[in-house]
């Protein structure tokens, strides 16, 4: 079975914009920023979640892309290359902050010691993407991946360089996770 035609158009024209960009032609860069930004911010903002680290994240997908289309050997999707990268700097970032938050406390974190209340009130989806972001980052990406974006565990494996075992095992220990952080909602719906 052979490709439609669109789809080899469509890569022809993504690796001639690929060349193009990689000799430094500026409108070539900014053809292949348009078509992939809005990807590329989306699993940034998913991973970071905050609108200045997903733009920063994105940014600098952006640049490091543009200084290695030397390096991409069209083995599969430009969008596919550039979403790895965003997942390494995001990744980099969120071991970074996690360093920076490990030497900081809030001065109102004591307020909250000894509590067990739960608020009724707050939103589910509220809950949801706290809980998410709560994952380890390993758990978070995965979960993230898989559940939001859409990749399957193979293309997982290959974006982060780990087996699909792993992945499976990340993304059921994430969704285990999240069972216990929102089991409350479970048992108020009762």
């Amino acid at each position: 079975m052979t490709a439609p035609v669109t789809d080899i158009t469509s890569a022809r024209s993504e690796r001639e914009l690929v060349a193009r960009a990689g000799a430094g032609d500026s409108a070539a860069q900014r053809d292949l920023y348009d078509r992939h930004v809005d990807r590329v911010y989306r699993v940034a903002f998913r991973l970071a979640g905050d609108d200045d680290a997903a733009r920063d994240i994105t940014q600098e997908t952006f640049i490091r892309a543009f200084g290695r289309l030397g390096e991409f050997r069209h083995e599969s999707a430009l969008g596919t290359w550039l979403h790895s990268i965003a997942v390494s700097i995001a990744l980099g970032a969120l071991r970074k902050q996690s360093r920076m938050d490990k030497r900081h406390v809030p001065l109102d974190a004591a307020a909250d010691v000894g509590r067990d209340d739960v608020n009724a009130d707050v939103d589910l989806r509220e809950q949801l993407y706290a809980a998410i972001d709560a994952l380890p980052a390993g758990y978070r990406t995965v979960f993230v991946m898989y559940e939001i974006e859409g990749f399957s565990h193979q293309e997982i494996a290959r974006t982060l360089g780990v087996a699909e075992t792993t992945s499976k095992g990340q993304l059921f220990r994430a969704r285990a996770k999240l069972r216990e952080s929102l089991k409350h909602f479970a048992r108020d719906s009762q």
